[in-house]
């Protein structure tokens, strides 16, 4: 009869943490930043932007629109040398940066904010542009769909710490001309949240804003509430083709939140060192801000790094490598150095699968994003350096989101988290567990995994034993069916 009883007490046990837990993944998971992990500070920062004031007046920009080009000669004191770079003076560098705004909001489609380039809680981003997807379904490579990209944009509005919807891939069945408003509408039709869009020239920029404007509800409500942030960047080194040039104009007169940033790799289009590559894509950032800003002074701009160092004994992106995050911790605090709202890429990895290799990246680069000075986070589920996207990677990075969220909050010392009360009263007689304090702050204190397990062996098995992935896999297909 006793073991029956004890069997009854450990059933009963299992209950109440099985109550417990399921109050538990009901809290908000993200946290204020409190803790942050200096790269370069001030000091450095200062260094840096002299050397990309230095850039841009000794070695200039190449602007290959040419109205653009007479603008910046005419009616700013700039110079031509070699008869197409633009030399660009330090004060007017100066100018340009004195009138962005410190913060950008985006909305969803009813209208309630979901980033804040000023709040201590980051916002987080799917990555864009994989050229082929890994099926979550057979684990299998293969070109993205554009029902991988609805797929991706239901998931988004399921996963609670994803702020804004990236596509993750292309449709390779669309047309190109046609890529960029069908993923558009794909994602707008199957999730609430705003959306990073990316447009390959400024036809397809008009065409792809009418879309957004029609969705959301005209152009005066995607201006006074924005639904999108649109993504460009100038070409390393040191190129602003002409189409960046008109659609960063047309973002500034929409006054359409765009992010400016060029891909940069060291050794190859930039300095192999870290600090010559954060001098260089920033100089190249600031380029098209400048543009920006002199058309609509205060339209709302954004930076940040895009810094891809490569394995040069393969010639392929490292995504996974610490050299991916020191460039983009360097350059966020840059930026916010220079007063550019800034964001940083994590939540990636460079294995071809999603496996110890792609979680163990995933989890180092998302826990020091989550201490970087940078109010956005993008690049959520890419694996093969940022070729290709993965929806069990994305669902992944949700969970991880909350952990280190937990760690960027830090610890408060205070006199109620000392507790010497809560030790006096409780202490004797060992009843810390029904103690109020407790019973209070039991919820709040500990940050509760929704998908990692933590469950005795027995329970796990008599569950089915499922692992890290299977979970993952049964959170999508929840989602989408």
């Amino acid at each position: 009869m006793r073991p029956r009883a004890k069997n009854r007490s450990r059933e009963s046990s299992r209950r109440l943490k099985a109550e417990r837990q399921a109050t538990a993944q009901n809290v908000d998971s993200k946290l204020p930043k409190k803790l942050f992990l200096e790269t370069v500070g001030v000091d450095r920062s200062k260094l840096i932007h002299d050397a990309v004031k230095k850039v841009l007046w000794e070695v200039g920009a190449i602007y290959e629109h040419v109205p653009t080009q007479q603008k910046l000669i005419n009616d700013y004191g700039c110079r031509e040398i070699d008869g197409e770079r633009i030399q660009i003076p330090p004060d007017l560098v100066d100018k340009a940066l004195s009138t962005v705004p410190r913060q950008i909001k985006l909305y969803d489609l009813n209208g309630q904010e979901r980033v804040d380039t000023s709040s201590e809680i980051p916002s987080f981003c799917p990555g864009h542009n994989c050229v082929q997807i890994l099926d979550h379904r057979t684990h299998s490579l293969r070109p993205a769909r554009l029902d991988d990209i609805r797929s991706t944009a239901r998931l988004c509005e399921a996963l609670p710490n994803i702020d804004v919807v990236c596509s993750l891939g292309y449709p390779s069945e669309v047309a190109p001309e046609d890529e960029v408003t069908e993923c558009t509408r794909a994602m707008y039709e199957n999730s609430t949240k705003p959306a990073a869009l990316l447009a390959h020239d400024e036809f397809i920029q008009e065409r792809m804003m009418k879309i957004v404007a029609d969705i959301a509800g005209g152009w005066n409500r995607i201006t006074e509430k924005p639904v999108s942030i649109e993504l460009m960047g100038p070409v390393s080194p040191l190129k602003l083709p002409a189409e960046l040039c008109i659609r960063l104009s047309n973002c500034a007169r929409w006054r359409v939140p765009v992010v400016c940033y060029p891909a940069t790799f060291p050794g190859m289009s930039s300095p192999i060192s870290i600090a010559g590559a954060i001098v260089q894509s920033s100089a190249e950032a600031i380029a098209g801000i400048l543009i920006h800003q002199l058309e609509e002074p205060g339209a709302p701009v954004m930076s940040g790094s895009a810094i891809l160092p490569m394995d040069l004994r393969q010639a392929n992106l490292a995504y996974g490598s610490p050299e991916y995050m020191l460039s983009g911790l360097g350059a966020s605090e840059y930026f916010n150095y220079a007063g550019i709202p800034a964001w940083v890429g994590a939540g990636c990895s460079d294995s071809h699968q999603f496996d110890a290799q792609a979680a163990a990246e995933a989890g180092a680069n998302l826990a020091i994003a989550a201490l970087a000075n940078a109010s956005f986070v993008h690049n959520l589920g890419f694996l093969s350096g940022g070729r290709t996207g993965s929806l069990e990677m994305l669902t992944l990075c949700d969970e991880l989101i909350g952990w280190t969220s937990k760690m960027a909050n830090g610890l408060d010392v205070n006199a109620e988290t000392l507790a010497v009360e809560v030790i006096q009263r409780a202490a004797p007689d060992n009843e810390f567990l029904t103690d109020p304090h407790t019973q209070d702050r039991f919820l709040t204190e500990s940050w509760y995994p929704k998908l990692s397990d933590r469950s005795d062996s027995e329970a796990w098995q008599k569950a089915g034993s499922q692992d890290m992935r299977a979970r993952i896999k049964q959170k999508i297909h929840d989602v989408l069916h």
